[in-house]
């Protein structure tokens, strides 16, 4: 089998790559990636140099990009890649609008002219909106996107699904909670409260702090994955999630205690606009139909990561340069300080 990964480099995609070819040696990989700020070849520097891989920078916007890399012989899509952050979103939705919603239909267009056997869409449980204190997505939950990172993703999911419907493309669309674990670039929460806390500087949480997420480690997440693929029914929807329902204060204080580090870090900040309350994902589906469960619970995963982050100190360092620095003092040096915790 030879697979198109787009969005390789990033965070999931890096790691599913590393667990693929654990888990499917003999089949061959073709890694394409835009190397956007979130893109770094240093998350597969020990898969690069394999017989069986092989990267390819290009954008999944442009269609001359994508058929020239797109083997003919190659058997699945799998669409990481994607413009992922809700805070830059806010700020700049056209290149969202760019990657989520154009690059998927280019992608999609592409798999039709090459005969592609599956194509698998990355999605996200932000699409189903914001969830009362009651109650869990599901597969059959309403798209309800609030801000224009969800919009986007909602965007794409209609368009694969058009694309199953109208030209019989072997699609299959999976949505997942809040994944964390090793590469994650710091502008999420979990790396971004590890990565400060480690050089003993303000962790900005937004509002109350007790918005609440579903957390799944990225390794049973792709273990998820790979059953959806290789077992998952043409046309249909998947919700991964690890039934780990935390506010983002619950993470900040677990973080502290992994790291010793003092409660008096914390620094809680304007809320952004239009801040979903809470995601809660019931599984059942994918625990039903391919007996997956998680392996990591919230606390050993959560001490995995940290551990990765504390002994990739070069990684850590060269992620928070350039770049980095100046958006982090665009998204929170502005913001008002609510109060310091104590």
């Amino acid at each position: 089998m030879k697979v198109f990964i787009t969005g390789g480099a990033g965070f999931i995609g890096s790691n599913f790559i590393r667990y693929w070819m654990r888990a499917h040696p003999q089949c061959e990989i073709i890694n394409f990636d835009k190397l956007t700020y979130a893109g770094n070849p240093a998350n597969l520097a020990d898969v690069a140099g394999q017989p069986n891989y092989r990267f390819v920078r290009g954008d999944i916007s442009r269609p001359e990009d994508v058929l020239s890399a797109l083997d003919p012989d190659v058997d699945l899509i799998i669409n990481f890649a994607a413009e992922s952050h809700v805070d830059r979103s806010i700020e700049n939705p056209a290149a969202f609008i760019r990657t989520n919603i154009t690059g998927v239909q280019v992608l999609l267009d592409a798999a039709r002219e090459r005969g592609i056997d599956r194509f698998v869409q990355i999605s996200t449980d932000e699409v189903m909106g914001s969830l009362g204190p009651e109650g869990y997505f599901t597969e059959e939950s309403p798209l309800q996107p609030n801000s224009p990172y969800a919009a986007s993703k909602a965007a794409a999911e209609m368009l694969v699904r058009a694309s199953h419907h109208t030209f019989g493309l072997d699609t299959i669309i999976i949505r997942s909670g809040n994944c964390y674990g090793p590469y994650q670039f710091p502008e999420k929460l979990i790396p971004l409260m590890i990565t400060n806390a480690m050089d003993d500087q303000p962790l900005p949480i937004y509002g109350d702090g007790l918005n609440v997420r579903d957390w799944i480690y990225v390794e049973d997440y792709c273990r998820a994955v790979d059953a959806i693929i290789t077992r998952g029914r043409s046309g249909e929807v998947y919700c991964v999630g690890a039934r780990s329902e935390k506010t983002n204060l619950e993470v900040v204080e677990t973080l502290l205690r992994l790291l010793n580090k003092p409660r008096s870090l914390i620094q809680f900040v304007e809320d952004r606009p239009g801040h979903d309350r809470r995601y809660a994902i019931d599984p059942s589906k994918v625990e039903r139909e391919f007996g997956w469960r998680p392996q990591e619970t919230f606390e050993s995963g959560m001490a995995k990561t940290v551990h990765w982050y504390q002994t990739h100190r070069p990684w850590v360092d060269a992620v928070r340069s350039g770049a980095y620095r100046e958006y982090y003092q665009r998204m929170y040096g502005h913001r008002k300080i609510l109060k310091p915790s104590h």
